[in-house]
């Protein structure tokens, strides 16, 4: 049932974006990232936090942060017991999505309640998102703080927006079906942006760094967990065998040093051998197959590059008399 609490005021008109933070047992880190969405220069039109059984401090964190911010709510869901990372976060998102009214928003974002974003994120965000109409998803980069108070990016790649800040257009996450309930679904909705003709994209921009508190793919059971769920995420996609080897020889070179890499191919031939599913149709697996091939060629910046550039020119030559076509 979609709720019936009175939404905040959105600043600007078109611009009601709504932030829902699947969470458990995060409260080493969920103050800083409440902290950060407060001080944004454009607030959202509501953040919503579903925690999912904490037995933590994070339920009081949140509840305090309900009592204190308008645009701020929390629902509580059971603890059900160990969480299943990815379809465990799907399923708390949508518990969240579920009770919302979408109509009542322009965007919507998936967060995680581990990063702390710079004041400006979601107005520039934003920003971005109106500058073509067939924006369909977008976000910064991630950087890891180290101990030493330095901060270095996290490798990711250009042709999506991060799964941990998802920032969607509506009519777009409605498009391509939302997310997949499974390991991957960060990856396979790109994907399917592109197949439907919407741009994923993540930049690098000074103002868009985004602080990962805690390394991507560190599960609670381990960075070497963390990255085999990481290939067995690759395998459900669809991600062909020459990929992937490309793939784990990057990551090797990449921190964790390695092991990272290791950790991604061992995964992945797991879920081979033991006969683990792949997600979606043979229309979406050869086009994800087309744009890997077009990666091992130019570059897998560039093959984004190339696709959003498609699809903008597409967009343009039928309907010329809209700005972004000037």
């Amino acid at each position: 049932m979609p709720s019936t609490h009175p939404m905040p005021e959105s600043p600007k008109p078109g611009r009601r974006y709504v932030l829902i933070c699947p969470c458990k047992d995060e409260a080493e880190h969920a103050q800083a990232t409440i902290d950060s969405l407060a001080a944004q220069s454009e607030l959202p039109a509501l953040c919503l936090f579903v925690d999912d059984g904490s037995t933590d401090e994070t339920p009081e964190i949140l509840d305090r942060a309900a009592e204190k911010y308008p645009w701020f709510r929390v629902l509580h869901r059971k603890n059900t017991g160990a969480r299943r990372v990815g379809p465990g976060v799907i399923e708390a998102f949508y518990e969240g999505y579920n009770s919302l009214d979408m109509a009542e928003f322009d965007y919507v974002c998936k967060i995680d309640a581990d990063l702390e974003f710079p004041p400006r994120y979601f107005e520039l965000v934003m920003d971005k998102m109106e500058s073509h109409p067939r924006f369909g998803n977008y976000s910064g980069k991630l950087y890891l703080r180290l101990d030493d108070g330095r901060l270095v990016p996290e490798p990711t790649g250009d042709e999506n927006a991060v799964g941990n800040a998802k920032f969607f257009r509506v009519e777009c996450f409605e498009d391509i079906g939302g997310f997949a309930k499974e390991v991957g679904w960060d990856g396979i909705d790109g994907h399917m942006c592109r197949l439907k003709n919407w741009i994923a994209q993540s930049e690098e921009h000074p103002d868009l760094h985004i602080i990962h508190r805690r390394m991507m793919g560190s599960s609670f059971k381990g960075i070497f967990h963390g990255r085999q769920r990481w290939g067995r995420a690759k395998w459900y996609m669809g991600t062909g065998p020459v990929y992937m080897l490309v793939v784990t020889a990057y990551r090797m070179a990449q921190r964790p040093f390695i092991i990272g890499g290791l950790g991604i191919m061992v995964g992945y031939i797991k879920s081979w051998l033991t006969g683990y599913p792949r997600h979606g149709t043979p229309e979406f697996r050869r086009a994800l197959r087309r744009f890997e091939h077009r990666s091992l060629i130019k570059g897998k910046a560039a093959a984004a590059r190339e696709a959003n550039e498609k699809i903008k020119e597409s967009w343009d030559r039928h309907h010329p008399s809209h700005p972004s076509a000037a």
